[in-house]
């Protein structure tokens, strides 16, 4: 099937290029400091004397590793994005995607082709990373945070979400005007989703409802509250508040809504770049 061919070989191209390797190689060094702080934190915590007891301890290792997988979030994110940006518009510019269209395909199938290379990218990424801090938290310290699954399947949507608006991008724009485009909206979500966090630790239904609103531009933020939310501890859940989740929890509808979302920028991609003038 055409759409595998090109999706084997978008991996492979994008395999080739020096922003995965540089994206590995910082993910192998982060992996390491990581590692070798969680390890020295476990072994004060473990001192025994007038140390915390087990359940301060593990609120402590699941705080950690919240926040192992928050740069892990963030790492999948930039390389769903980076990979991606000048995919097609780099490739229009440069005059190599007639290579593409001058075969007997149809253009849906190389934006699908397309998307299934980065996708299983991306999965594999997140796999190596996320993995990595889970395993080394269990190996050091014998903790497993709850529904990691659930979590980790937040964290993948998140990358899938803006690899969708990343190609839609890439179908009407120039290379640097897409990746403004796309930074700005994962800003705008950034933002809204602290703004969102404060205006419920205060109060303020105003600020709740920028947040929502810019989580409605793109649910990025939203999914990754949902996931932190779905891997925090059981006490953490219970107060209603952490550095990682908000009060408002993002609710099923919202990661329904964000499905759609990526589905839609997708549809909208593959329509765009059958229109566009090559």
């Amino acid at each position: 099937m055409a759409t595998l061919v090109i999706a084997r070989l978008t991996f492979r191209e994008a395999a080739r290029r020096k922003i995965l390797l540089a994206a590995l190689l910082l993910g192998i060094v982060f992996l390491t400091i990581y590692g070798l702080g969680y390890h020295y934190v476990n072994v004060e915590l473990n001192r025994t004397g007038s140390g915390p007891g087990m359940l301060q301890r593990n609120e402590i290792r699941n705080f950690l590793l919240m926040a192992g997988l928050y740069v892990v979030n963030f790492l999948t994110v930039m390389m769903a994005v980076l990979t991606s940006v000048d995919t097609l518009s780099g490739e229009i510019a440069s005059g190599t995607i007639h290579t593409l269209v001058s075969k007997p395909l149809q253009r849906w199938e190389i934006i699908l082709g397309k998307w299934l290379g980065f996708t299983g990218m991306l999965t594999l990424y997140l796999l190596l990373m996320a993995g990595g801090v889970i395993g080394l938290v269990f190996l050091i310290s014998g903790y497993i945070a709850p529904h990691t699954s659930q979590g980790l399947v937040l964290m993948w949507l998140n990358g899938v979400l803006l690899l969708g608006v990343s190609l839609l991008g890439g179908a009407m724009f120039s290379t640097l005007a897409n990746g403004v485009m796309v930074f700005g909206l994962y800003g705008i979500a950034f933002l809204g989703g602290w703004i969102e966090q404060i205006g419920s630790f205060i109060q303020n239904q105003t600020a709740v409802n920028i947040g929502i609103i810019s989580s409605l531009i793109i649910p990025s933020e939203a999914l990754w509250k949902r996931a932190a939310f779905e891997m925090e501890s059981p006490l953490v859940r219970a107060l209603g508040f952490s550095p990682f989740s908000a009060p408002t929890v993002p609710s099923p509808v919202m990661v329904g809504y964000a499905v759609v979302y990526a589905i839609v920028a997708l549809i909208l991609a593959i329509r765009q770049f059958n229109r566009r003038d090559l």
